[in-house]
């Protein structure tokens, strides 16, 4: 930038005039004197001596010198209170800030009377959690959420996903905080869902247990939709809780057809970065309109990935961690999942029930799959191709719509590959491409399948199928593997199925290239994001992606 400009830049009105003045009478002294040693005396044009102060690194110093002007550092502004706040609701999302705002110097009187709870007075825990503590026992809260949809009964409610340590809750009410109410308006929670099988494991007091929570909009404010919800013992107590209340609607007014749920990502050790996009962008071309994934302890590389697609809207990346007194420390926290599956278990349905609440009303299906798994349509080219024939199927012979439809799962492992080779025309790190050997058996039905969810339908979800269905029993549809299967890469059998994994899934292996009608197009889009992201320096089918360095 010349000298000039920085004037302008700096001035204001009559200011930056005179130091254009001042500023070209010093330069052409300068420059009078360095003509007349060099090249004789002549007279310079402003515009000469704009280009020459840019162009000349030291020439500027000259000036600058004349008018003593201090070089600085340049210095971030201080951020505003209300850019703070901006900035911290865009990591704690469930803080209702701006209500807080409206609410905090409001005085009530009288025996009914509830104060609404400063964003100071909450009990936070682990960042994304606030606690409740009973006579019996205590509640970690991680969101809330407006649940209008035709199905529920007494429609509207509020629905608050949780842990407590107890197997059965004691009584507790809501406290809805509307705009414009001098007080809260109490509410009844009606009902405790526990997401969770008691067979499964770790079904005893003291262990924090997975809710959801719920409590209906009284009649007289049946039209209303709450700011925020606090959850306490008795009804007039001051609340160590409030969550904003969540009612996400889609942006076009019509629901989109599919969104993608991930667990919380624990992968701090591991560099998947380029097996990610493989995976991301084979989603995007079936047809997943947006993925949403849950950070509790993701590779720098893999964080640079999931953030490129996250800034072109196609994915959608929630911070996480655990409640109460389990480790959130990185590193830490996979041991402590390998050590304590059944907690593991427990944990992951939190963000499994939040992307359905968040995204009920803005997708037509919800799909929970692993970052190793791909639901693939045999017979058709997308997953709108394939809803629309099996949706038909599922209906015959059968009065009410179905809840879910469930894919059947089949093992692509890593060695039932490699006596056949790898393809030449194809680049070696693209992982699902160069594995198209696959077991001749599926898991049994109604084992580690992955399904399709009706979000007008589905109450909570478990990892494989529904827990609970809106308006009676669920009734899940399960599809033939002859029009779709779960495509699930990995090393080896999951454990529970490690003892059996050789002979009923290694031993025979056939040849399925249906992945391969999307080569050409997956090739490409992987390629340039991998070249986008400084990865790869170039398309080419023996290109070896280096992520060294890049964290």
């Amino acid at each position: 930038m010349s000298f000039w400009a920085v004037f302008v830049k700096r001035g204001k009105g009559k200011k930056a005039l005179l130091a254009l003045i001042f500023t070209y009478l010093a330069t052409s002294v300068i420059l009078r004197f360095e003509g007349q040693r060099n090249t004789g005396l002549r007279k310079y044009t402003i515009y000469e001596l704009v280009n020459y102060s840019s162009a000349q690194p030291t020439f500027i110093n000259k000036v600058a010198s004349l008018f003593q002007v201090e070089e600085r550092p340049l210095l971030a502004p201080s951020l505003s209170e209300d850019e703070v706040m901006a900035m911290i609701e865009s990591q704690i999302s469930n803080l209702p800030f701006k209500a807080w705002q409206r609410h905090k110097n409001k005085k009530c009187s009288g025996k009914a009377c509830v104060k609404y709870p400063s964003i100071y007075e909450l009990r936070y825990n682990n960042i994304h959690w606030q606690t409740l503590r009973t006579s019996n026992g205590t509640f970690h809260l991680y969101n809330a959420f407006y649940d209008n949809r035709t199905l529920v009964e007494e429609k509207p409610v509020i629905r608050i996903l949780g842990m407590v340590d107890r197997l059965q809750p004691p009584e507790t009410y809501c406290q809805l905080w509307i705009d414009g109410f001098e007080t809260a308006i109490i509410s009844p929670v009606t009902n405790y869902a526990y997401i969770w099988e008691g067979s499964w494991g770790n079904h005893r007091e003291n262990v924090m247990q997975p809710y959801l929570i719920t409590c209906r909009m009284p009649a007289d404010n049946i039209n209303l939709i709450p700011e925020s919800v606090s959850l306490v013992e008795k009804p007039y107590d001051t609340s160590t809780t409030n969550l904003r209340v969540i009612d996400n609607q889609p942006s076009s007014g019509e629901k989109e057809d599919f969104a993608v749920c991930v667990k919380g990502l624990d992968v701090g050790k591991d560099d998947l970065s380029v097996r990610i996009t493989e995976w991301l962008e084979l989603l995007f071309i079936l047809g997943a309109h947006k993925v949403f994934l849950y950070d509790l302890d993701v590779h720098p590389n893999v964080s640079k990935v999931i953030h490129y697609y996250e800034e072109k809207g196609r994915v959608e990346v929630t911070k996480l961690t655990l409640p109460a007194e389990q480790p959130n420390i990185p590193g830490l926290i996979h041991m402590y999942f390998k050590a304590k599956i059944v907690n593991k278990r427990q944990n992951e349905v939190i963000p499994y029930n939040d992307c359905l609440y968040k995204n009920m009303n803005r997708y037509k299906y919800i799909v929970l799959l692993d970052i190793d798994e791909i639901i693939m349509p045999r017979k058709v080219l997308s997953w709108k191709e394939l809803m629309e024939t099996v949706v038909h199927k599922g209906q015959e012979n059968k009065k009410i719509p179905r809840s879910s439809y469930a894919i059947r799962n089949v093992y692509f492992l890593d060695g039932m590959q490699e006596p056949h080779g790898y393809a030449s025309d194809i680049p070696k790190y693209m992982h699902m491409l160069q594995h198209v050997y696959r077991a001749e058996h599926y898991t049994k039905p109604g084992q580690y399948v992955k399904c399709f969810h009706d979000s007008d339908r589905i109450l909570i979800l478990h990892n494989h199928y529904p827990f609970k269905c809106i308006g009676g029993w669920c009734s899940p549809y399960s599809v033939d593997t002859e029009v779709a299967h779960l495509q699930h890469y990995r090393s080896t059998c999951v454990g529970e199925l490690k003892k059996i994994c050789k002979e009923d899934f290694m031993v025979n292996t056939i040849k399925d290239s249906a992945i391969l009608r999307f080569r050409n197009d997956l090739i490409n889009r992987v390629q340039n994001t991998l070249i986008h992201l400084g990865f790869i320096q170039h398309a080419s089918h023996n290109a070896t992606p280096n992520t060294d360095g890049i964290m």
